[in-house]
């Protein structure tokens, strides 16, 4: 894997760990048309989030699994991650990419939300993306922090 910005791989994989935002993933419809669609993460070398099996984008990154993607800060100072990669999708039967993203951002899995998108006939799959190219930006030392930030 390429690695470029002032980040190493030790900064990356500790901001990716931390993040609690979603991942933007750009991919192709069938048509070639840009898409872009914003999923919950988690990392561990590659990204992993779920969605419903009848979700649009799964259907186009079956058709080309070329995917660009980007996490980073909403407030700034601003910083991130962003590269290219390639997509695989799964049954993910069991959920358990589900229950690990509800865990992750929600705390938990007993809320509206985890009710319903764990309801047994919902079929859900784990989109992993093995990253080729991650490029990492960090505006901190440029910058001021936001005015609900005081790091």
């Amino acid at each position: 894997m390429n690695l470029t910005g002032p980040w190493d791989r030790p900064r990356v994989d500790e901001f990716l760990a931390d993040a609690r935002i979603p991942v933007r993933i750009g991919c192709r419809t069938p048509a070639g048309d840009p898409w872009m669609v914003s999923l919950w993460f988690r990392w561990d070398g590659a990204i992993h989030c779920a969605t419903g099996a009848d979700a649009d984008v799964v259907g186009f990154l079956e058709s080309d699994d070329r995917v660009s993607f980007e996490i980073s800060t909403n407030d700034p100072p601003y910083m991130g991650v962003r590269g290219r990669g390639r997509a695989t999708v799964t049954a993910d039967e069991d959920k358990r990419i589900l229950r690990s993203l509800l865990e992750r951002y929600l705390g938990g899995t007993d809320n509206e939300l985890g009710d319903r998108l764990l309801r047994p006939d919902r079929e859900e799959v784990h989109v992993r993306i093995d990253p080729e190219r991650l490029h990492s930006w960090d505006f901190t030392g440029r910058m001021p922090a936001g005015p609900d930030r005081t790091d």
